[in-house]
């Protein structure tokens, strides 16, 4: 196992970087797997909703990109220091505050999406849906882009790309079914969306929450 306190090679630091290069992909999916499906079986009107949607999403959870590669650092830096209790502090602190700062954004958006989008009419409609339901787990997608960081510093970048990927194959596996199956539409879009976003944020709280090293 590659530790952050081996001395790199090129050969190491490819090993070890992969998995979260191959994380980002898998994270970047949601939006591209959605639009596939939507734009086949649903109608452009509700694919062209889910492109002005989704960087508003995206930007959103970027904060936790933010939180976790900053925080992720902190962490590490303290761990190096041999001060592990002080590192725990600070990683409870920034999970939790991306649980409040998640669900107050996830409310927000709900309420005020709709003065959001530069939109009217069926397209509006589309927007407003897709947005909502997909606000109902953007705490979850921040906490995943938060663990996506730590997992790392816990030298588990393996066991993170193994979250991404089920939650990836996930929205995957339930878009075909909610859309092309079951005639969801556009809501069926945002549900698997929701769905695989979940997994990537509810997996590692049960990981960090267990005794271990």
């Amino acid at each position: 196992m590659i530790q952050l306190s081996d001395h790199f090679t090129l050969n190491k630091l490819l090993k070890f970087v992969l998995p979260s290069i191959i994380m980002m992909i898998f994270t970047s999916i949601y939006g591209v797997v959605d639009g596939l499906f939507v734009s086949n079986f649903v109608g452009r009107t509700a694919f062209a909703a889910i492109n002005l949607v989704m960087p508003l999403l995206m930007g959103l959870s970027a904060i936790g990109f933010m939180i976790g590669t900053g925080g992720s650092a902190i962490v590490a830096k303290t761990l190096g220091e041999n001060e592990p209790e002080k590192a725990n502090e600070y990683f409870s602190f920034l999970v939790y505050a991306t649980l409040i700062g998640g669900l107050l954004f996830s409310l927000s958006g709900f309420f005020f999406v709709k003065p959001l989008v530069t939109a009217e009419g069926e397209l509006l409609n589309n927007c407003v849906l897709y947005a909502r339901i997909s606000f109902a787990s953007l705490t979850f997608f921040m906490l995943q882009n938060v663990f996506q960081s730590f997992f790392v510093t816990a030298e588990k970048p393996k066991l993170g790309l193994f979250v991404i990927i089920a939650a990836g194959v996930t929205n995957m596996i339930l878009d075909f079914l909610f859309i092309a199956v079951l005639n969801f539409g556009l809501a069926g879009a945002a549900l698997a969306t929701v769905c695989g976003e979940c997994i990537g944020g509810l997996i590692p709280i049960f990981y960090f929450s267990r005794n271990n090293s």
